[in-house]
């Protein structure tokens, strides 16, 4: 696990990130509903560090992370970023298209599916060589030599930069990926389910190097996962997210040793254990996910907590310090508190 760098102030500082997908009917296409995918969210990214988003599928991860790189656009909130510790902050969500496209040089994606995210019709060469022409940064023999240095440092040859996708394994094809990440050397990597796709043995090895790239490049990550082993092994913090917000935040200790809200506590109790002989209570959730166009009243997840009370079908808890840099949004946990 990398070291927080807590002295400097944060590459990232997020507040009230909001995703709204407006529903429309009729000849006229009125506006009748939005689905709220995200539904303002506060989070920090430090430097060289990696901040996890978990929670079940349709809880806003992916969008969370797309908006912020405005891959899709936000429906409100900021973004603060400070390239340097000493740099004036910029908000991302202000900048008109045609100032926002130069940071997106420091701001780069690794896609979920290996399979889907490179062009089947051109060299893998070319596609992580594209961006360094784009942005006017190599070109002829400079721009080969560039591509060439970017396969090998995630473990490819270079020679195989003339090749197609389909000439490759998943596990390759992602790490085409993360070369082309890499390639304008940016600062943050929104890393989007980036081992889902691929068997457990090369899901090891592209967190590792993952890991090994963060420290010799000093990353910072925001890491998207369902999978919590990996979660815990590749992170600095954790933001458990529900239904559009998150609901528990904090260092990755203390999120997996004491976690506060019961989401949390449901999502760590179905976590499989390699060794037979261990015991663990599960903590099963009734019912479905609600439709975030029309999300419960008070607390979203009140509708299958096993803990619910009568307020919390009211009002919606505020997030509060359970902790050392630990938060959680629920009504059942004391501020202070850290119980595990």
């Amino acid at each position: 696990m990398t070291t927080t760098q807590t002295a400097s102030p944060p590459l990232i500082e997020v507040e009230g990130l909001k995703k709204y997908f407006p529903i429309k009917k009729g000849l006229l296409s009125r506006h009748v509903a939005d689905v709220k995918a995200v539904d303002g969210i506060d989070f920090t990214v430090g430097r060289r560090e990696t901040l996890s988003l978990v929670g079940e599928s349709g809880c806003g991860k992916t969008t969370a992370g797309r908006s912020l790189l405005r891959l899709i656009e936000p429906t409100g909130g900021s973004a603060i970023y400070r390239p340097t510790p000493d740099s004036a902050p910029i908000n991302l969500f202000r900048l008109p298209s045609h100032e926002m496209r130069s940071y997106r040089r420091d701001l780069q994606i690794i896609f979920q599916d290996p399979y889907a995210s490179l062009n089947p019709r051109i060299t893998v060469g070319n596609a992580i060589g594209e961006a360094l022409k784009v942005h006017g940064i190599a070109t002829g023999s400079e721009l080969q030599d560039r591509v060439e240095e970017l396969l090998v440092k995630v473990g490819l040859r270079a020679e195989v930069r003339n090749r197609f996708p389909h000439e490759f394994s998943g596990g390759q094809r992602q790490r085409v990926g993360i070369a082309r990440a890499l390639a304008l050397s940016p600062k943050l990597i929104v890393c989007d389910e980036a081992v889902s796709a691929l068997d457990v043995s090369i899901q090891a090895q592209i967190i590792n190097l993952l890991k090994d790239l963060q420290d010799e490049f000093d990353l910072s990550f925001i890491f998207i996962a369902h999978d919590l082993s990996v979660v815990r092994y590749i992170s600095d913090r954790v933001a458990v997210m529900y239904l559009g917000r998150i609901v528990e935040q904090g260092p990755v200790d203390q999120i997996f040793d004491a976690p506060q809200h019961p989401y949390t506590k449901a999502l760590l109790s179905a976590i499989p254990h390699a060794d037979p002989t261990r015991r663990s209570k599960r903590i099963p959730l009734e019912g479905d996910v609600p439709s975030p166009i029309r999300p419960p009243s008070g607390c979203h997840f009140h509708t299958r907590c096993p803990v619910v009370e009568d307020r919390c079908k009211r009002d919606y808890p505020a997030a509060h310090d359970v902790g050392v840099d630990h938060t959680a949004a629920c009504h059942l946990v004391a501020p202070g508190q850290a119980n595990g």
